[in-house]
């Protein structure tokens, strides 16, 4: 139990109904969760208002009600809180709730349209192998230690964000990597924490269905270096025509990393195969098992972020050569001598990221096909482009279904198939069931021919009409390759 004076320290109340005098057990937005002395904040949603269901959670025993404008009925057992934004007020009271725990131990946030996922998790692995113990908040798992914890968003609540943090200090943990989406910066759910550092890996055409234009979108991005203090340090991707914008108004202490223009962390790659990188970083070389020039791009970011963290070069450098493969992003599977890549890639720069990585490696004999979808419920524009990547840079192309959720997935391939110009039409197949695509894929692979599965990376569902049916892309191409070449043999 907390006294709701306490969780309002620093909290801006524009009116306020009741006497405050209480004590708080649980916070909560969401009004089916609602218990005896809970503290429920009224939000205004895309799809529904949590001020429609504050007479709900007082039934449900809430005693605290923060919204943005008073119900009709008020109650004298109950504290109404007026403030101008609900989902802000409550990242602070979060915070408060849980004494602030982001300010006892490093964290860093990680933003950008590409490769957030990766970078986390290698600052997670990275730093657990210099003898730390470390939480990680990712879109793939959240961790505290080595213990797993199921992840729903890329960025979770702020109640739920301070709750793992708070969990991730009772077990010893120094320091916190999160990923940083941009929805979570327009929805407030980093409001109230504190940052040690920030770290920008890219941008570029992604989420236009939820942010509107391109110019919100890189908004929404420095918002979140906007929000950094002046003791904290904000790193930026310098070869991203964005990077410099992104951290024009921040107050924090910039710093820049690039493979191509001058930058305080500076890459050269030396070497690039299927088998890793070969890396010259700060006039050391080393060999990392990632793979593709994206990687090198992480790889820097990482080694950028553990330097500015106060470790030592050396070291760093020393554990950067054994930080493995993130599932999902670049995952290399060779089976019978075909090579198999199954990657997230879901946005078109990412899709052309890895199938460029790929040309670049690539011998030019073999053949390169391509497995790809677009979601449902998400940005429409890309679609078609997304198409003609894949066609300008693959032999074959088998257009598919990805997660469709509400959405008729033959029309989403129709809208895919627009962006296919007529010297692509041959090499373009229709497949609407995503095993059937990758097990016709696998059909089509020769002896060292390349597979791309696009996508889903390490997602281990597909979303169907609301409902999540299991399906892992790399266990459908590992089965298939399997059946294929050993019914062959």
């Amino acid at each position: 139990m907390k006294n709701l004076k306490d969780i309002l320290e620093q909290v801006s109340i524009l009116e306020t109904k009741g006497n405050t005098d209480k004590s708080v057990s649980k916070l909560v937005f969401d009004s089916r969760k609602g218990t005896n002395n809970s503290c429920y904040f009224a939000i205004r949603g895309t799809k529904a208002d949590g001020h429609d269901y504050i007479n709900q959670v007082i039934a449900s025993g809430a005693i605290v009600i923060v919204c943005e404008k008073f119900p009709e009925v008020i109650l004298d057992s109950i504290c109404y809180l007026k403030v101008k934004n609900s989902a802000e007020t409550m990242g602070l009271m979060a915070a408060n709730f849980y004494n602030n725990p982001s300010r006892k131990l490093k964290l860093v946030g990680v933003t950008g349209t590409n490769g957030k996922t990766t970078t986390v998790t290698l600052l997670h692995q990275l730093f657990s192998k210099l003898g730390y113990k470390v939480g990680l908040i990712s879109t793939v798992v959240n961790k505290i230690g080595n213990e797993d914890i199921k992840s729903t968003h890329t960025t979770p609540d702020s109640i739920s964000i301070n709750s793992l943090i708070n969990a991730m200090l009772e077990a010893g943990c120094s320091h916190c990597f999160m990923e940083v989406s941009s929805h979570a910066v327009v929805q407030h759910r980093i409001s109230g924490l504190s940052f040690t550092g920030g770290v920008f890996t890219n941008i570029t055409h992604e989420h236009l269905d939820y942010h509107k234009t391109f110019a919100e979108y890189i908004q929404a991005k420095r918002g979140f270096f906007n929000l950094l203090s002046k003791n904290s340090f904000a790193l930026s991707n310098r070869d991203d025509k964005n990077g410099e914008v992104i951290l024009q108004e921040t107050k924090a202490n910039k710093r820049y990393y690039a493979l191509k223009t001058h930058a305080d962390f500076k890459t050269k790659i030396i070497e690039s195969n299927f088998t890793g990188l070969s890396l010259k970083m700060d006039d050391q070389e080393f060999w990392s098992p990632l793979i593709g020039h994206f990687n090198a791009y992480n790889l820097t970011a990482v080694y950028a972020t553990a330097t500015l963290l106060g470790e030592e070069k050396l070291d760093v450098l020393t554990a950067l050569s054994t930080l493995k493969t993130v599932a999902g992003r670049f995952q290399y599977i060779n089976l019978f001598e075909v090579a198999g890549i199954v990657d997230y890639a879901h946005s078109p720069d990412a899709l052309e990221n890895v199938l460029r990585t790929i040309k670049d490696i690539r011998t030019g004999n073999e053949q390169v096909i391509t497995v790809v979808g677009c979601g449902g419920d998400r940005d429409k524009s890309k679609r078609p482009i997304m198409a003609a990547i894949a066609c300008k840079l693959s032999d074959r192309v088998i257009l598919t279904s990805d997660n469709p959720r509400t959405e008729d997935p033959n029309t989403i391939i129709e809208e895919m198939k627009a962006g296919v110009d007529a010297a692509s039409k041959r090499k373009v197949l229709v497949i609407t069931n995503r095993k059937e695509a990758i097990r016709t894929a696998c059909s089509f692979a020769q002896k060292s021919d390349i597979l791309l599965i696009a996508g889903k990376g390490h997602e281990t569902y597909q979303e169907i009409n609301g409902v999540r049916n299991h399906f892992d892309d790399v266990e459908v191409l590992t089965e298939s390759l399997n059946e294929i070449y050993k019914t062959e043999a």
